[in-house]
């Protein structure tokens, strides 16, 4: 118990917080000035070595003024420079996570232009793969990995994947996850890399669910049973929550899982076919008898009420045979013509 409790207060020792950042326009007038300045005394430092070294009227006379002025300028030139360092630029619905010598110093969250400290460095380990790319004027493009971690809604389109459903028969299933990250240090810190990890996690919770229920159900079963074709909103809906579970750890707000394809894995798709267009005949023949029936029935009741003819229960059992034959036959009837007596 003991040993749980410290694996979790490890995971989530680390709160998210926001960063100690200044305003960008400030530190760029500051840094602006401090190039200035810096030129200006490199200029007037020259001016004055040249000025002192002709008055001594040798040129390795040096300035103790100037040289400091030369030197002063040059350092602050490289000051200004590392100053750059700082700027940082978030556009909206995005996030920057920034660390001090490997510690955690705080999140920006706020979009706009902002100056911190030059030693901060961004972290994000589930930005999108670096490498090189072809455009379509033929040129090559080199895509770097981005520091900043989005807050906007994001899609994760899981591939297809065979798993069991609960009668054991191998299916073909593929969701569609609508995402985004609330916590970004746990998405920074407390996983190697947040979308690995909700890709995985998204596998293990539809295989998790769907051998839970049957793909479809026969006709003796109860009709009011779940199926993952008969009842995909329900299934989506217990993926949402069984797969927000498993990523809480990361930051990460499910916001809805789709089922985008389902279908019997091709060894027994067609066995599976073939039950479901035996199902249709039945259907079909079924309703034909029941129509079949009514008819003849109300065959005999009008000839009855209308006395056109008074048959016996053999003659009305030849009558209904014949009737069933032509109406539940799969083709046309050829007919008989009698034209003698029926006795």
């Amino acid at each position: 118990m003991d040993n749980h409790e410290n694996t979790e207060k490890t995971v989530n020792r680390y709160s998210e917080k926001p960063a100690k950042a200044y305003s960008g326009f400030a530190m760029l007038v500051v840094v602006l000035a401090a190039f200035l300045g810096s030129i200006a005394l490199i200029v007037f430092g020259s001016m004055e070595l040249a000025r002192y070294a002709g008055e001594m009227g040798s040129e390795n006379a040096v300035s103790a003024l100037g040289l400091c002025m030369v030197i002063g300028g040059s350092l602050a030139v490289t000051a200004a420079g590392l100053l750059c360092a700082g700027f940082k630029v978030l556009n909206p619905n995005e996030a920057l996570v920034l660390t001090l010598f490997g510690k955690y110093y705080g999140t920006l969250k706020k979009d706009g232009f902002f100056w911190t400290n030059i030693f901060c460095t961004g972290i994000n380990p589930g930005s999108e793969k670096t490498g090189f790319s072809m455009t379509a004027s033929g040129t090559m493009h080199y895509s770097g990995a981005s520091k900043k971690v989005s807050l906007k809604t994001m899609t994760l389109n899981n591939e297809k994947q065979t798993v069991n459903d609960e009668r054991g028969n191998p299916i073909i299933i593929g969701t569609i996850v609508i995402w985004r990250i609330v916590d970004t240090t746990k998405a920074v810190f407390n996983v190697q890399n947040y979308r690995a990890f909700l890709s995985t996690q998204c596998d293990s919770a539809t295989r998790n669910i769907a051998r839970m229920y049957p793909y479809d159900l026969f006709d003796d079963e109860d009709q009011n049973e779940k199926t993952l074709r008969g009842s995909s909103q329900e299934i989506a809906a217990m993926m949402t929550k069984d797969l927000q579970e498993r990523v809480a750890i990361a930051g990460l707000e499910i916001l809805e899982v789709r089922i985008t394809h389902l279908s019997y894995a091709p060894e027994i798709a067609a066995a599976m076919l073939q039950r479901q267009q035996a199902e249709a005949v039945v259907a079909a023949r079924k309703k034909i008898v029941e129509g079949a029936v009514g008819m003849v029935e109300m065959a005999l009741d009008q000839l009855n009420a209308d006395q056109v003819v008074d048959l016996d229960d053999e003659r009305k059992a030849a009558m209904v045979s014949n009737l069933l034959v032509v109406l539940c036959g799969s083709k046309d009837a050829q007919p008989i013509v009698n034209s003698g007596s029926i006795y």
